[in-house]
């Protein structure tokens, strides 16, 4: 059921475009930008026939503006998220772990390149160097650690 323009949709919180866009951390008009593009879609219509978008419009908000920060055209974006609609999430999260496996390797790769480069700095250097890379590291690792406990409960 909708209400005033924006509402409920069974327990499904809906929203409008203002606060689609508020919520999203973009314009309102770059929602109205994305729907035309087919990029997003309402949910439903209000009685007055506002567009409502659910709480998953978010979450692919979420991924077109990372997708955009790494530099993907709107054509890309659209392929990648036609993509994502026809997988399952299994094979969803099995491309996802595939593709973060190729890129730890990528990391080892250019990691080994830095390792004559870094036996040539001073000390002090290489220590303000790995200043901000130690804290980020430790976070990935924490992450994957969760993400292992995760899966070995479910194997």
């Amino acid at each position: 059921m909708t209400i005033n323009g924006g509402g409920y949709l069974g327990d499904m919180k809906l929203y409008r475009i203002g606060e689609l866009a508020k919520t999203a951390g973009i314009s309102e008009r770059t929602v109205d930008y994305y729907t035309k593009l087919g990029l997003i879609q309402p949910e439903s219509r209000s009685l007055k026939n506002y567009r409502l978008y659910s709480f998953e419009t978010l979450i692919r908000l979420e991924r077109i503006t990372k997708l955009k920060q790494d530099k993907y055209t709107l054509d890309e974006i659209r392929d990648k998220l036609h993509a994502w609609d026809r997988v399952s999430d299994e094979e969803q999260v099995t491309q996802r772990l595939t593709e973060l496996e190729q890129h730890m390797l990528q990391l080892q790769r250019e990691v080994r390149e830095l390792e004559p480069l870094l036996s040539q700095m001073k000390p002090n250097q290489a220590k303000r160097a790995f200043v901000n890379l130690i804290p980020q590291s430790a976070a990935c690792i924490e992450a994957l650690k969760f993400l292992l406990g995760q899966s070995s409960g479910m194997m």
